[in-house]
């Protein structure tokens, strides 16, 4: 298969490289990813200026770092740069995107920039704490998400949808099973800290807990992983709140 791979933390991402690295086997992988980081920029695109576009010298894979956000380069590498991809791979991201994450993250915005083209995609995680200094677990995560592209690319894409694949941190050899999910919920972790700088306050997001809510709850994304297990979750384009619209009033 031809695979586009991209993601929110930048084309110099360990992640992508442990991507190139499982799947240039057997498919035929190409990478266009941000020029640096762009995380939590959900779905942006890039209005009103240029996109500059750099290509990179990789003796393996066709590789072009972008000026825009992971939407954009989903949009460029599927419909200028190269050939019409079978897949879209976006990942692998360095920190979980579990429950109400997916709605700010650029890595899952890029497999949903991938639904909108018609084009099957999955968005991959490495659930891990930013500030841990424990090993990453990256070929471990590249290896399931290489497993788990029959499944992506044989599901027939009615209604439209993508998938969120979450990685323990653990080794190949200590993962289970992949378990289909729903996403949790949890609170949004985190404070604002304000300071002044140069007569003006400024505000900074102070991050706490990656995931700290709904671990007991069965069947969620958030659940599985702490229980040590991969979860694939299932998403759909249609945010419409259907069971209100057949109420037939408002």
């Amino acid at each position: 298969m031809r695979i586009l791979i991209t993601n929110d933390d930048g084309i110099d991402s360990p992640g992508i490289a442990a991507l190139v690295e499982a799947l240039c086997l057997d498919h035929e992988p190409f990478i266009v990813a941000p020029s640096e980081n762009r995380s939590g920029v959900s779905h942006a695109i890039t209005t009103h200026e240029a996109i500059t576009i750099e290509r990179r010298v990789d003796a393996r894979v066709l590789s072009y770092a972008c000026s825009g956000t992971p939407a954009d380069c989903v949009f460029l590498g599927a419909t200028v740069l190269s050939p019409r991809p079978d897949v879209v791979v976006s990942g692998i991201n360095l920190g979980p995107n579990l429950a109400d994450d997916v709605n700010y993250s650029g890595t899952v915005a890029g497999a949903i920039e991938a639904a909108l083209l018609g084009i099957p995609a999955i968005a991959v995680s490495l659930a891990v704490d930013f500030n841990d200094s424990e090993k990453r677990h990256w070929s471990a995560a590249a290896e399931l998400t290489r497993r788990c592209l029959e499944r992506v690319f044989e599901t027939p894409q009615t209604p439209p949808h993508y998938w969120n694949l979450n990685v323990p941190n653990l080794p190949i050899g200590a993962a289970r099973e992949i378990t289909l999910t729903m996403l949790g919920r949890k609170r949004i972790c985190g404070r604002v800290v304000g300071e002044e700088r140069d007569g003006a306050t400024c505000y900074l997001r102070a991050w706490e807990s990656p995931f700290e809510t709904d671990r007991e709850t069965k069947g969620t994304d958030i659940g599985a992983v702490h229980a040590g297990y991969p979860s694939l979750t299932p998403l759909l384009l249609d945010r419409t709140a259907h069971a209100l619209v057949s109420n037939g009033s408002p």
